[in-house]
């Protein structure tokens, strides 16, 4: 697939990319269905609320180490990205499935390590196709896409879950699930080979892992990809509970004023996808363009700080909003950033170590959070530790994190690539 000179995408990029999308949101759809099954799998099975919360981590340890120690972002950067890729959907979709016969604590906890297992992979997948696929002018909105998937999959669990869980039970819950996710490897294999990131095989030597290690810009996507992590992972765990128990809101209106915010984060990052894409098309310099909203997004961010200060609950939601429309814009274009720099030979475990990084502050946040409250009382040192974090990741983004160009060769014509 050859890259077209204009700003919009041709007909097999958006093929492409929305072939990627689905897959995300299948991602995310999976790996949050246990916390929403979690209240009738735990009666069912007399569990402690210390086992939920030890099966609901469960997923974090293998999605984490297996692209810590790169063997994620090795297998994307080596091997056919259309083989890891449908085999990593293969073993997430079944430890889904698995998970509806599973009948002890211990079946299932094996059942979620194998799930974060299978994930593990996608996102360096993800990096690699789009840094050997896409043009530069064409990354911000297909990572935009790809970001406001990943938030809309959690959305999209819980609807399911009201719809089906009442119905079916938890076990034909998570059966149905995973035999549906199943089915995307049908369109992957049919119109996955068309794209030339599918079928191009390797000669020559890549670069040695090493050389990442000691890349300075490499730190500063670790370091600001951590930062940024930490502050969706707050909002995720500990925002709702916030709502409740300090700003006195009922369960419903916690529910809409979070599904709004999160939806505020999707549109952001496709707006800012697009913009970002519109000025470097007209031949501003993605330096320029990226690394200044990935620093502005992540810096407004930190209108998170008067949520938790501010007395009218008004002002509380409106900056809270204001927060998440910022952070949205800043999920448009980090990921693209890395591509950029990391280059086809280097994506899969540049993207494998900087999304395992990153995830380390999904165990972090929330830590943290409860910590605090149940110190003082209150969640504002909470808010505050996520405010100072978000403006250390804009100052990684901008003064760790180098040039935006190619770091590890260039990407038009990437030495050790061979197309068929």
């Amino acid at each position: 697939m050859r890259a077209r000179e204009g700003g919009r995408l041709s007909r097999a990029e958006w093929g492409l990319v929305a072939l990627l999308i689905v897959s995300i949101f299948i991602n995310y759809v999976d790996r949050g269905n246990l916390s929403v099954a979690a209240p009738l799998l735990g009666k069912e099975l007399a569990l402690s609320p210390v086992q939920i919360g030890t099966l609901l981590s469960a997923f974090f340890w293998t999605y984490s180490l297996l692209q810590l120690v790169g063997i994620a972002g090795w297998l994307a950067d080596v091997l056919s990205i259309q083989l890891v890729f449908a085999s990593g959907v293969l073993v997430w979709s079944a430890a889904t499935v698995a998970t509806g016969f599973c009948s002890t604590f211990g079946a299932i906890y094996v059942a979620r390590l194998v799930l974060g297992a299978g994930e593990s992979v996608a996102y360096p997948c993800y990096s690699r196709i789009f840094a050997s696929e896409l043009p530069q002018h064409h990354r911000g909105r297909a990572n935009a896409l790809l970001d406001a998937s990943s938030k809309l999959g959690p959305a999209a669990g819980s609807f399911l879950a009201a719809l089906w869980l009442a119905r079916l039970g938890w076990r034909l819950f998570f059966i149905a699930l995973g035999i549906g996710s199943l089915l995307w490897l049908l369109p992957w294999f049919r119109w996955g080979s068309r794209f030339q990131s599918v079928r191009e095989r390797r000669t020559g030597k890549l670069p040695p892992f090493h050389q990442l290690l000691r890349n300075r810009s490499a730190w500063g996507t670790f370091g600001g990809h951590f930062c940024g992590n930490y502050f969706w992972f707050f909002l995720l765990t500990w925002l709702p509970t916030y709502l409740v128990n300090e700003r006195n809101l009922s369960i419903r209106q916690m529910g809409w004023i979070t599904a709004v915010a999160f939806a505020l984060v999707a549109l952001s990052a496709i707006s800012a996808g697009w913009v970002s894409d519109h000025y470097i098309a007209q031949g501003v310099s993605p330096t320029r363009v990226r690394k200044t909203i990935v620093v502005s997004g992540l810096t407004f961010s930190s209108a998170i700080l008067p949520v938790a200060f501010v007395s009218s609950s008004t002002a509380c939601i409106t900056f809270l909003m204001a927060s998440c429309i910022a952070f949205g814009a800043y999920t448009s274009n980090h990921w693209a950033i890395t591509q950029t720099l990391a280059g086809p030979l280097m994506a899969g475990r540049w993207t494998s170590l900087q999304n395992g990084m990153g995830n380390l502050s999904g165990i972090l946040a929330p830590t943290i959070a409860g910590g605090a409250v149940q110190m003082t009382g209150s969640s504002k040192i909470a808010f505050f530790v996520s405010a100072v974090i978000v403006i250390a990741g804009a100052l990684f983004w901008g003064f760790v994190v180098g040039p935006v160009e190619p770091v590890f060769g260039r990407e038009a014509s990437a030495e050790g690539v061979v197309r068929r």
